[in-house]
């Protein structure tokens, strides 16, 4: 099994980065450098997460096999009594036998881990710092070839850039300046790690904070199903002023292209640039804007005033992220509206004495095999009625404990006489036994509940629609790659902080230990003594402000004073969107149903009047078949002008049979509604329309 297990692990992890940017990401609209990047980062910043136990457990073997060299090499001591009778008896010392060691069914072999982590750590590095910058901009550019968009990535990054440069340069010349320093390589590439693992632990305290409070509490609230749908109405208001805002950007964008796609006709040197802006706008506009463009114009016979291309880039800047922006609200206000159906479908059920769950609107798509025989109506209701609450509620009491455990570890992990960090002492018990699948567990739990934390809080950021991380295939091209740079600038000092907890960073517990091979390839943080002795051990405790804040709301209680819309149960601006959004959700219900009700009656009418008109047309047609075949037969002597009309009388009435068959009741039709009378054709109604307001005059302003 000796380097099996760190294989398994490395296939595993890039499946499940694979899944989660398919998830986010959108595999056939990206581009696949953006694509490339993001899972590369992803890819590596998991790699850390799950291969860091194996690091440990292999460690601790190897501290073991040190420690039984240390005792073997040891002299024996001898100790001569006064008896000399007993002359040749010797004394042992105190100290007793260590016992065997026993190599981890994980084991990794010596010089592997040192090179795998270089890689992945310097790999990782020129990602966020170098490369995904200038991807991002290479994305967001509205170019119209690769060189125009490299250009434009390297003007915006040149600031970036010559920050990095500038520093390095005043390091390099401060260096020079004192020649007793005697700086080597080695010393100054530990001095650019410190340095990017300090800003790494400023935000990984801040994120973890939030997410060791939040986290517990949303399972907590998930379980109140009352709570959780009065959010849901807020979000639902909160994402249509949303949706409003992006459909009305996105129509004031395509009327500025229609202007400037008239303006510019087919023999112009710019219209190639207006086919590729007219390629990234919504099917219909392109329709509509491709009704205007039959007219050919010499642009050299007048002097028009034509879009410059610098212009023209802007543009197409605008309509990228106008189309995604407006597609992005679409889907998620489909999915936030099956959220809140679902959620007052089980507030319905929870009364309901037959113990079956009742869909409002059933799926249309057949049942599978897993919901007619494991997961039946009454299943469902046992799950979603009773179960599923008690289910999340347990879940955020561990997840709660977990949370106490890590605070006090943080605040704790620089004693090492006596012991006070929890995982340090779970692992020290464990070491003892030498129980390296307990070590390898613990470990793996511990630093997947600290990425938890910190990477839901990275998806759930948002700010002002400049970098936002959406579900189902929704996040733009600039989202996925800041998500990567964030990734991998916060998981190095979360592992070294995860380390620091257990006692397994010399630096900070300050212990003549066998070093990890993810710890060594850091270096000595000595160099920066009042980093290593000052800012790694005492900022973390700031972690515990951070939570009692998150805890009292204090951060979403500022943002809703200052007039950002937060979720506060005692606003009254709450409760106003909460009214709003309940309203929508009914209003989109009625629509839904009423779309539901046309499609019953147009199949109800199908399958009473479709099999006896399908007999009745098959019969007709015979018969008439048959009147041509005896007439032909009896008239053989007239002309043929009198055969050729009869046979076109007979196509004539087929025809007239056919058109009856393909009639169909008037029926009520969602699309013909508008919300304005004047769209609709003078003097003429709409037979959906009409056959709704006679069916049910009740319901005649039910939508006003």
């Amino acid at each position: 099994m000796s380097g099996a297990a760190l294989g398994i692990e490395i296939v595993v992890v890039f499946f499940l980065a694979l899944f989660l940017l398919h998830r986010y990401g959108d595999f056939r609209k990206q581009q696949r450098m953006v694509l490339f990047g993001t899972l590369l980062a992803w890819y590596l910043c998991f790699l850390i997460v799950f291969i860091l136990p194996l690091d440990v457990s292999t460690t601790i073997y190897k501290q073991c096999k040190i420690d039984h060299e240390e005792h073997a090499s040891a002299p024996t001591i001898s100790l001569l009594p006064f008896n000399h009778t007993a002359a040749n008896t010797s004394v042992t010392p105190s100290k007793s036998v260590p016992e065997p060691c026993y190599k981890p069914w994980s084991y990794i072999p010596d010089g592997i881990m040192p090179v795998f982590w270089r890689v992945v750590y310097w790999t990782s590095q020129c990602l966020t710092w170098l490369l995904l910058p200038f991807m991002q901009s290479y994305a967001r550019s509205g170019g119209f070839s690769i060189t125009g968009k490299i250009k434009t990535a390297l003007i915006e990054n040149a600031i970036y850039y010559g920050t990095y440069l500038l520093i390095f340069g005043s390091l390099l010349i401060y260096v020079a300046v004192h020649p007793e320093w005697h700086l080597s390589w080695y010393e100054l590439q530990t001095i650019g790690i410190t340095a990017a693992n300090t800003w790494g632990l400023f935000l990984l305290v801040l994120l973890l904070g939030y997410g060791l409070v939040e986290i517990p509490r949303s399972y907590w609230n998930a379980s109140r199903h009352g709570h959780l749908l009065i959010k849901t109405y807020f979000k639902a208001s909160k994402l249509m002023t949303e949706k409003a805002d992006a459909e009305e950007n996105l129509e004031d964008v395509m009327e500025e292209v229609r202007k400037v796609s008239e303006s510019i006709k087919y023999n112009h040197p710019l219209r190639k640039y207006i086919d590729t802006i007219l390629r990234k706008c919504p099917v219909d506009y392109q329709e509509k804007m491709g009704r205007n463009m039959d007219d050919y114009e010499d642009f050299d016979d007048k002097q028009n005033t034509y879009p410059s291309e610098k212009s023209l880039v802007k543009l197409h800047k605008q309509v990228i992220y106008a189309v995604q922006r407006h597609n992005r609200t679409r889907v998620q206000w489909q999915i936030l509206l099956q959220q809140a159906i679902h959620l007052e479908d089980v507030a319905k059920n929870e009364t309901s004495s037959t113990h079956q769950f009742v869909h409002s609107f059933p799926s249309s798509e057949p049942a599978g095999w897993f919901s007619r025989y494991v997961y039946t109506p009454v299943v469902e209701w046992y799950w979603e009625c009773l179960l599923k609450r008690w289910f999340y509620r347990l879940l955020s009491v561990v997840l709660t404990l977990f949370s106490v455990a890590v605070v006090w570890s943080e605040c704790t992990f620089f004693s090492t006489r006596p012991v006070l960090s929890l995982f340090a002492v779970f692992i020290q018990l464990a070491e003892k036994d030498y129980n390296y699948l307990y070590i390898e567990m613990a470990c793996f739990i511990t630093i997947f509940f600290l990425c938890t934390c910190v990477y839901s809080t990275v998806f759930r950021i948002r700010v002002f629609n400049y970098y936002y991380l959406a579900s189902h295939h929704q996040t733009d091209a600039y989202s996925l790659q800041f998500s990567g740079m964030l990734f991998c600038r916060l998981t190095p000092p979360l592992c070294l902080n995860f380390l620091g907890l257990i006692h397994m960073d010399s630096a900070i517990s300050h212990q003549q230990k066998k070093q990890t091979a993810y710890t060594s390839i850091m270096g000595s943080m000595q160099v920066l003594s009042f980093i290593a002795n000052g800012f790694y051990i005492y900022y973390p405790m700031l972690i515990v402000i951070l939570c009692i804040a998150t805890y009292f709301s204090l951060g979403t209680r500022c943002l809703n004073l200052l007039g950002f819309q937060q979720f506060v149960g005692d606003s009254e601006m709450t409760s106003d969107l909460i009214d709003e959004g309940k309203e929508l959700i009914r209003r989109e219900k009625r629509k839904r149903q009423r779309i539901e009700d046309g499609e019953n009656r147009r199949r109800e009418w199908k399958e009473r009047y479709g099999n006896s008109r399908e007999e009745y047309a098959a019969r007709n047609r015979s018969s008439h078949e048959m009147k041509e075949t005896s007439y032909s037969d009896s008239l053989n002597s007239s002309s043929n002008r009198q055969a050729k009309y009869s046979r076109s009388g007979s196509r004539a009435e087929r025809d007239c049979i056919e058109l009856l068959q393909d009639a169909e009741p008037l029926d009520f039709s969602a699309d013909a509604l508008t919300d304005d009378p004047l769209d609709t054709d003078s003097g003429r109604h709409a037979g959906g329309r009409y056959l709704s307001m006679s069916s049910s005059r009740s319901r005649i302003f039910d939508d006003v």
